[in-house]
């Protein structure tokens, strides 16, 4: 069996923001060689997030104003978190919609349903912030 690592590097120039960072893995995937196996995409700072949907911006619309109901920035002063920080809202955001996703990997492709995509949460964005690619397989 065959490991492969990539970080991946990104800078959200808003507070927050939605990446489609299935290209990138996918070619991470097919630096590595492996035809067979997984891919993992994790987020690897606490105020981001990787999942899978679909690649529509009326639904991230709908997901910037449902998170923002479930964990409002503000007002700041109502997170215990927040002495000294103003981010607590993008830990629970990050919460809600994972840390990682793993995609199986048959014929060197990232086998995917019909309107899956892979995306980069940024929750506390404006600084420059890595995901993890990580391929096992054959």
């Amino acid at each position: 069996m065959k490991s492969y690592r990539k970080e991946l590097w990104f800078t959200v120039p808003s507070r927050r923001g939605f990446l489609n960072i299935t290209r990138d893995a996918q070619a991470s995937l097919d630096a590595s060689g492996i035809r067979e196996g997984l891919c993992l995409v994790n987020a690897m700072h606490i105020t981001a997030s990787v999942f899978i949907n679909d690649d529509e911006s009326g639904l991230h619309h709908d997901y910037e104003v449902w998170l923002e109901k479930l964990a409002p920035h503000e007002p700041v002063s109502g997170y215990r978190h927040n002495v000294g920080e103003d981010n607590a809202d993008a830990h629970m955001k990050r919460q809600i919609m994972g840390r990682e996703v793993v995609v199986a990997v048959t014929e060197g492709r990232l086998d995917l349903g019909t309107w899956e995509q892979i995306f980069y949460g940024e929750f506390d964005g404006r600084r420059k912030k890595r995901v993890l690619v990580k391929i096992i397989g054959e």
